[in-house]
């Protein structure tokens, strides 16, 4: 295969070796901490594609297609010493130096999650995992097995089902209550946005047909009019505040298990999207004693008002380096498209009559927002239908126009996942990055048209019209929403098929990413909505040390077999100079 063709790969080298190397100084005596040598090292460190992804002329590719622009990196300390061949490479060893062959592995900028929740993610690693799991008698399968050990009286709760691909048969409290009498159950669905459990757990709730609904929400009721034991949207809360708040150790515990699994998936930093009290204080618990092998950047949850009244008062970090980095604000402006509760500009085509919630209506609070914006903080908004992403984007606007100091920011619309042809445009002008998730296209396409109609859908997940219109991108998962690996994350923006390659040429294919820029979206691209550009997101001297190494080349595979991507397999994660994971 010509990913695995070094000998092409050190011919090419010696093209592009002007460009792409850092001659070393013989008149320095540095030595390096680390060497990774026989590599094929894509630096991104030429010019950015063309708005329609074009390759630019100063980029490793030619009529063959795609090359690596160096074949060797050498770190000191935290940051990059050298990078190009092994022999120049070599020169920087001394006694101390690890030298690592990678035998013609890939190496690329340190991949970012740009939105993530890595609390969630280790909860659902430490709960029953309910992914991909297609039928209401397979999940209650998983909870009937995890109650065998399981003490009596003790709540059960599972997470993953898809709440958009079972939208049109939701479950109720039937099966699950019969099947698991004895536990209180909740069952939480893949991007939270529906729940549903058993008697018991209403029972331990205090919910009955008389129970007021939170503004926002839906409870589902049965034929005889009591609840169904299935809740939407704001609704979901009325079941999940009844579970009894785990420990802190126990947070600390799964968050840790989220963050190196985050490790050992190659991403050397992630953005956690709607951190509270409790939380924000775990992590500052865990930075102070060293302990975040992934670097962190905090995104404050709206919702925790006295937390934002607290941060507003104290102003964002201002520092870019720590393991730990907090200067923006996630809110939540509409529901899912899943299950309905996007906002949208017209009716629903599956459901007359309806639109969807947003702002006042999902928790959203104006004020508190623009206060935020004002101070400072960077926002980021959760926006999924077609008028909840105008709204919040004229929200933006606003501010911006009263204080124009705000512009600068960086703000970002979270998802992005149907807009308007009129509003498209608007990110780019505003400077708002969009932040999206590829696999949601590709887990969405089997009822996204059945929700929004053959000409809405133009419009949701246009990762190529924004980037023509001059919008920003970064690219992320959403996780534990959606599978994080790196390699289904790419294909699923290259090909814009699923995990079973279908459908053939791609759903909605013109709006594909290339290589150089998916590879871009998860790296560079979300360093600069981290406001850490000239730090990271390419590999140079003096950047820092953030490097992932995988056992394929994205960039050869997006033109030759974009299919092997979703075998492909995270060789080394490297974070701040140290090997934080190691296959």
């Amino acid at each position: 295969m010509r990913q695995m063709n070094l000998l092409a790969a050190v011919v090419f080298l010696g093209l592009v070796a002007s460009c792409a190397e850092d001659h070393p100084d013989p008149t320095k005596a540095e030595t390096a901490s680390l060497i990774l040598t026989n590599a094929r090292v894509y630096t991104l460190n030429w010019d950015e594609p063309a708005l329609d992804g074009t390759v630019m002329p100063n980029a490793p590719h030619d009529e063959g297609g795609w090359h690596p622009d160096a074949e060797a990196v050498a770190t000191q300390g935290r940051e990059i010493l050298f990078v190009g061949s092994n022999d120049d490479a070599m020169k920087f060893k001394g006694e101390s130096t690890r030298v690592i062959d990678l035998a013609g592995a890939t190496v690329i900028p340190g991949l970012v999650d740009s939105h993530t929740h890595i609390f969630g993610l280790g909860a659902l690693l430490d709960q029953v995992n309910l992914v991909d799991v297609a039928t209401e008698e397979a999940a209650v399968a998983l909870i009937v097995e995890r109650a065998k050990s399981v003490p009596p009286g003790e709540w059960i709760v599972g997470r993953g089902w898809d709440e958009g691909a079972w939208a049109n048969r939701y479950p109720d409290k039937a099966m699950l209550t019969l099947a698991v009498p004895n536990h209180p159950v909740f069952m939480d669905s893949l991007h939270g946005f529906a729940g549903w459990g058993n008697q018991m757990a209403l029972d331990a709730a205090g919910i009955s047909a008389k129970t007021e609904v939170p503004v926002g929400g839906e409870m589902r009721l049965g034929s005889d009019g009591q609840p169904s034991g299935l809740f939407l949207n704001q609704g979901v809360e009325m079941l999940r505040a009844a579970i009894p708040a785990p420990s802190r150790e126990t947070l600390t515990n799964q968050f840790l298990l989220g963050i190196r699994q985050m490790a050992a998936d190659g991403y050397t930093a992630i953005h956690d999207a709607g951190l509270d009290t409790q939380q924000m204080s775990i992590l500052e618990e865990l930075e102070a004693a060293d302990k975040l092998p992934v670097r962190v950047y905090a995104m404050l949850s709206l919702r925790d008002e006295e937390l934002i009244r607290k941060w507003i008062e104290k102003g964002p970090d201002t520092d870019t380096d720590s393991m730990l980095v907090t200067r923006t604000v996630k809110a939540y402006y509409d529901g899912a498209l899943g299950s309905r509760g996007a906002r949208l500009l017209y009716d629903y085509a599956d459901q007359p009559g309806h639109r969807g919630i947003s702002g006042d209506g999902y928790g959203f609070n104006q004020e508190l927002n623009a206060e935020a914006m004002k101070a400072g903080f960077q926002i980021a908004v959760h926006a999924i239908g077609d008028a909840g992403n105008r709204e919040a984007i004229d929200i933006l606007e606003h501010v911006i126009k009263e204080n124009p100091s705000t512009a600068r920011n960086r703000h970002r619309i979270e998802h992005a996942q149907v807009i308007s042809p009129d509003d498209i445009p608007r990110l780019g002008q505003l400077g708002i990055i969009a932040s999206m998730e590829p696999p949601h296209a590709m887990e969405d396409k089997t009822w996204a048209e059945e929700r929004l109609g053959p000409e809405r859908i133009l419009g949701a997940y246009a990762w190529r019209s924004l980037r023509e219109s001059g919008a920003r991108l970064t690219f992320n998962s959403d996780n534990p929403g959606s599978d994080h690996t790196i390699f289904y994350g790419l294909h699923s923006a290259i090909t814009r098929q699923d995990k079973n390659q279908q459908p053939e040429g791609g759903w909605y294919a013109d709006q594909r990413m290339t290589a150089d820029e998916a590879v871009r979206a998860y790296s560079t691209w979300s360093a600069y909505a981290s406001f850490r550009e000239d730090e990271t997101g390419i590999i140079a001297a003096d950047r820092w040390a953030d490097l992932t190494v995988m056992d394929v080349d994205p960039f050869v595979l997006a033109d030759d077999n974009p299919g092997a991507f979703l075998g492909g397999r995270i060789i080394m994660t490297i974070v701040d100079g140290k090997i934080v994971y190691e296959r």
